[in-house]
């Protein structure tokens, strides 16, 4: 039995030339994007989807056209924050038409037609390596999301990433130079040292990581608008830039849940969220 080691050129199956006509299509996909931002973790439960939303709110608020792309195709919840789930996807001119709300956020999520119980699935021939199978045909999907969506002109494409490190350098590979990385941590020991494993992970594989945003950084009580401590002191630093925190907020989560409601897209009192939006666009245009 031959290894991929034994395989010379593309073993006669013509996938080099598919590749590279995939690639070329999510370039031409993406070419009215100005700016590709990755939101990445290697730790899960640090509120990276919650971010995301977040600094798409400070964009729109700064006037700038967004969209979001939820990556996390086995943990999609991008569409229930905006409030888009079980929103069709219809075919546009030139590929698939964003989703959008009233404000004009886009969001391209497999929530807008999974149950929350349903798993993304995969259909395989496979005996034994169904994982690598799984891999495959995740990034792949990504990639047809990518090339087949009619994107159109935006200020920004924020990417909603699955956590792990591993995956954040697989990640880096797949979407190319273009995009930049931004990586989300919480104010704890733990939880900084993963995000150091991505960061050199990210490093490795040579891609742009401008900052880091540390999320729950502290415990906003609205009532008195004090923000309380909720970890202790970390003592783990990351050799990165930090782009702002974000305290704990029951209101913005609760936002979260009941899908970014009319009012609170005019509330826009998210504390911290307007300079960290400023503060990234800033990163992005640097040379």
């Amino acid at each position: 039995m031959k290894g991929y080691h034994d395989i010379v050129g593309d073993g006669g199956s013509d996938v080099l030339v598919q590749v590279t006509a995939q690639r070329q299509a999510i370039t031409t996909a993406l070419r009215g994007v100005r700016h590709r931002v990755a939101v990445a973790s290697g730790k899960g439960g640090v509120g990276k989807s919650t971010v995301t939303m977040v600094l798409a709110q400070g964009f729109l608020a700064r006037g700038l056209s967004v969209a979001i792309l939820d990556a996390d195709l086995n943990g999609p919840c991008q569409a229930q924050m905006a409030g888009l789930e079980r929103t069709p996807w219809l075919p546009g001119p030139a590929g698939l038409a964003v989703p959008r709300r009233g404000d004009g956020l886009g969001v391209v999520s497999f929530g807008s037609f999974l149950d929350h119980a349903e798993p993304a699935a995969f259909a395989t021939v496979a005996t034994g390596g169904d994982q690598v199978w799984r891999a495959t045909r995740e990034l792949a999907t990504l990639g047809q999301l990518l090339a087949g969506v009619e994107w159109g002109t935006l200020d920004v494409l924020l990417v909603d990433l699955p956590p792990g490190a591993e995956r954040s350098a697989q990640m880096a590979a797949f979407f190319g130079a273009e995009t930049a990385f931004v990586l989300v941590t919480i104010p704890s020991d733990m939880a900084r040292g993963v995000v150091a494993r991505s960061l050199t992970a990210l490093r490795q594989a040579d891609a742009k990581v401008v900052g880091y945003i540390e999320n729950m950084a502290g415990y906003h009580h609205r009532d008195t608008d004090a923000v309380l401590p909720l970890f202790p002191a970390a003592a783990t630093t990351l050799d990165l830039p930090c782009l702002g925190r974000l305290p704990f907020d029951p209101t913005v989560a609760h936002w979260c849940d009941q899908g970014w409601p009319e009012n609170a897209r005019q509330h826009g009192a998210i504390p911290g969220a307007a300079d960290l939006a400023d503060h990234l666009l800033t990163a992005l245009e640097a040379p």
